[in-house]
């Protein structure tokens, strides 16, 4: 019996998670996935702030990219970053909740592009990140 697309969509990010042990370190949460789509979240600890008492940029990247990452591979299909870029339009603080929301734009052949929308708990815009995927071989579960 064949799966949805959501069902794909979930089981991929299921798989992903496991072994993720590098979103899990930030303290990130994964909170919703759909087919091109991915939402993942963290709160800022003292830890992540560097020496402006802001937000560190890596730490802002890092949740960007993950949610692009799972938005990515949301298809079934491994997929990895080919090239990504970010602009940092707000500072974030310690114990703000930041949110990555990530959508597809385009996808062909092996190539994708997502856009990533880093908010604060009161919807500021934080950041702006764009990721160029490309399809590899490989499945993250099996379909039979």
């Amino acid at each position: 019996m064949a799966i949805t697309d959501q069902e794909r969509a979930e089981k991929s990010a299921e798989a992903m998670w496991a072994s993720d042990d590098a979103s899990k370190w930030f303290g990130m949460s994964l909170d919703a996935v759909g087919p091109g789509t991915a939402t993942m979240s963290l709160t800022v600890r003292d830890c992540q702030t560097n020496g402006h008492d802001i937000c560190h940029g890596g730490v802002i990247f890092a949740l960007a990219d993950s949610a692009f990452a799972f938005a990515c591979n949301s298809y079934n299909k491994v997929t990895v970053a080919q090239s990504n870029s970010i602009t940092f339009a707000a500072p974030a603080r310690t114990g703000d909740r930041l949110v990555a929301e990530a959508r597809e734009v385009v996808r062909s052949g092996r190539s994708g592009t997502w856009d990533v929308t880093v908010t604060n708990q009161d919807g500021t815009v934080i950041a702006l990140f764009r990721g160029l995927a490309r399809t590899v071989s490989g499945t993250l579960f099996s379909e039979e």
